[in-house]
């Protein structure tokens, strides 16, 4: 299937000396997708910066100009883990502009999905803050393209970080023509997406968490996405679907708890894929947010990224699977189930 990925060279000047949220991070992913197969056949597009008028519509006029402001003074940190550099504005221009070119490339038919392979993250970043790593936020931005722009109405939102997407939970909750779903490690930062959190207003029912305890492996992410959050999505019937693809829930990382693997990445991809072949004619754009071990991001998003192309596609795993069992969580997911009514 035509798939594009656009990539933010900038990202490189986005730099803290000891900081996990580092360059090696993105370096490592795409040296692996070059080596991979699929490479040859993906169409890489230049991205344009995001406009100002891209980031206002989704955050608030004095954010954008204090990150600005402070990229000016830096280095210095926005809070304590959230850092930025002279060229720290740029990069996450450059970010959020591959977001919506890969985004615009996949609405305009030129492609029927699509990667954004970049950094910095976005999906902590509220309307108002930057926080957990994330300047601006990337998914929320190209949702909200795709509505004013491209003509889109319903967008749903998929989250797989091991971290909870509180800013774009934040941006969304009550807007009806987003849904938000995410499945994530709890308790962990920032501490919400708890199960209650479901949106509120006319966007009350359109916020589906799912927060999981530490040692959640493959299997049960399988039952969630499978069986749990499916039949959400479909009723939903998105006409575009965003997958924030953050792969810090991957077994190695060293910021999370969770047990997937790099196969499992690929099942979750191969899952969101067949609902976009029922909801949207396949129109899918994985944005890059967190995976804090390089060869396991690395792995993951080229697990993603072959899936994305060929849903068929038998996926290596180079790294396998982590040593001891996963934990038994099938009576607290019957509990999930039954409270998002799937």
């Amino acid at each position: 299937m035509r798939t594009v990925i656009a990539y933010n060279e900038s990202h490189r000047e986005h730099f803290s000396p000891g900081h996990v949220e580092r360059p090696e991070r993105l370096d490592a992913v795409m040296t692996r997708l070059e080596k991979n197969p699929t490479w040859k056949y993906l169409r890489r597009i230049d991205a344009a910066p995001a406009t100002e008028r891209d980031l206002l519509l989704v955050h608030a006029s004095e954010h954008v100009r204090a990150v600005r402001d402070a990229a000016e003074r830096g280095p210095t940190r926005l809070d304590p883990d959230t850092y930025v550099t002279p060229a720290s504005y740029r990069a996450a221009l450059d970010a959020a502009g591959c977001a919506v070119s890969v985004t615009r490339a996949v609405l305009d038919g030129h492609a029927a999905r699509g990667f954004a392979a970049i950094r910095p993250p976005g999906h902590h970043a509220t309307a108002d803050r930057a926080m957990g790593f994330c300047l601006f936020s990337n998914a929320s931005i190209a949702a909200r393209w795709a509505q004013n722009e491209a003509g889109v109405d319903r967008v749903l939102i998929v989250d797989f970080d091991v971290h909870h997407g509180n800013g774009t939970q934040d941006i969304f909750y009550e807007d009806p023509r987003v849904a938000y779903v995410s499945v994530h490690q709890s308790p962990l930062y920032p501490g919400t997406g708890q199960l209650r959190e479901c949106g509120r207003g006319a966007g009350d029912g359109t916020t589906y968490n799912v927060p999981v305890p530490s040692g959640t492996g493959d299997a049960a992410y399988e039952r969630i996405f499978g069986s749990i959050l499916r039949p959400l999505a479909l009723r939903f019937r998105p006409e575009l679907i965003l997958l924030s693809a953050g792969y810090d829930a991957h077994w190695k990382d060293p910021l999370g708890g969770l047990r997937l693997t790099t196969s499992g990445f690929a099942s979750i991809a191969r899952e969101i894929a067949s609902w976009s072949d029922v909801c949207c004619d396949g129109r899918l754009v994985a944005l890059m947010e967190g995976g804090y071990d390089a060869d396991a991001l690395a792995s993951s998003v080229a697990a993603t990224v072959e899936v994305l192309y060929d849903p068929e596609a038998d996926v290596a795993d180079p790294i396998g699977p982590p040593p001891g069992s996963d934990m038994d969580v099938d009576a607290y997911l019957d509990d999930v189930a039954a409270h998002l009514g799937a």
